[in-house]
């Protein structure tokens, strides 16, 4: 499926082909700090699938439970992060924040990660009193 995004400001803008049944949730604590919020969501896209196509991300390298290093890229200007990556040689796929994808409607995640670190009161959300605007 090709997507398009971009960063909150519009500084940085993106295009990518991604398979719609590889979205995932992480819960990582590592995704709950850097998102600022219970629950991080991604749609890989290999690196010949992701293009770039205005402005230069700021890169925060992080290193991850496993020990391995992941670029967290980000705007500059407005603080949206927009992927994450590894570090170094090899092949690399871009896990792009699906907030910023325009098309993130279409876009149900598929499985969950680091489950063990969810956020217990996730499940209860449904029961919770709802606003449409706030």
């Amino acid at each position: 499926m090709k997507i398009d995004g971009g960063c909150h400001c519009g500084a940085l803008t993106y295009e990518a082909d991604i398979d719609p049944e590889k979205v995932a949730v992480c819960h990582c604590t590592d995704c709950q700090k850097m998102s600022g919020t219970a629950f991080r969501t991604v749609a890989p896209a290999a690196e010949e699938n992701f293009k770039l196509l205005s402005g230069e991300p700021k890169i925060y390298v992080k290193v991850g439970g496993s020990g391995a290093k992941r670029a967290q890229a980000f705007c500059a200007d407005c603080g949206s992060q927009i992927y994450g990556t590894s570090v170094g040689d090899g092949p690399k796929t871009y896990g792009i924040r699906l907030g910023t994808v325009r098309q993130s409607q279409e876009l149900a995640p598929k499985l969950q990660i680091w489950t063990r670190s969810a956020q217990p009161w996730l499940s209860g959300l449904d029961a919770v009193p709802k606003i449409e605007q706030g």
